[in-house]
């Protein structure tokens, strides 16, 4: 018999997605990922304590080394966080020019989304769920899913 799993559309093709539990494919990524995060963190022109946050709260010791070295194998929360915000990135230079594209995560947001702060502070204080929310916000906005 087959199931059928019922699974939110978040805009991926559940068929090619990564084995993050398998520590060969999360060393086989991590490169990428950590020079796209730093990227991100540069255009974004985020503090370290805000970038930390964005990582699901790194140890200054671990954030460090990564910024560093932009080398190291990432956990799979790291690696999923920094796909979501690859895809916000991504969302936000497709629907403003690259000037807003730069401020918006930091700039104050009316959405009810945000309750009034910034998308940044909505993304730090709730975590995954948040970056899934504002990912659905944006590709929304853009005429995606």
């Amino acid at each position: 018999m087959n199931a059928i799993l019922a699974v939110p559309d978040i805009g991926l093709d559940l068929r090619r997605i990564p084995n993050l539990s398998d520590a060969a494919t999360r060393k086989r990524l991590s490169h990428a990922a950590i020079e796209g995060f730093f990227q991100i963190v540069e255009k974004w022109q985020l503090n370290n304590d805000d970038a930390m946050g964005l990582l699901g709260g790194v140890s200054h010791g671990r954030y460090f080394t990564l910024k560093k070295a932009r080398r190291g194998v990432l956990t799979q929360d790291e690696l999923t966080r920094i796909s979501f915000l690859i895809g916000i990135y991504k969302a936000l230079n497709i629907l403003f020019a690259r000037k807003l594209a730069d401020q918006w995560m930091s700039l104050a947001n009316s959405n009810p989304l945000f309750n009034g702060t910034s998308p940044m502070a909505s993304l730090i204080e709730g975590g995954l769920p948040a970056m899934l929310q504002v990912r659905r916000l944006l590709d929304n906005r853009r005429g995606g899913r």
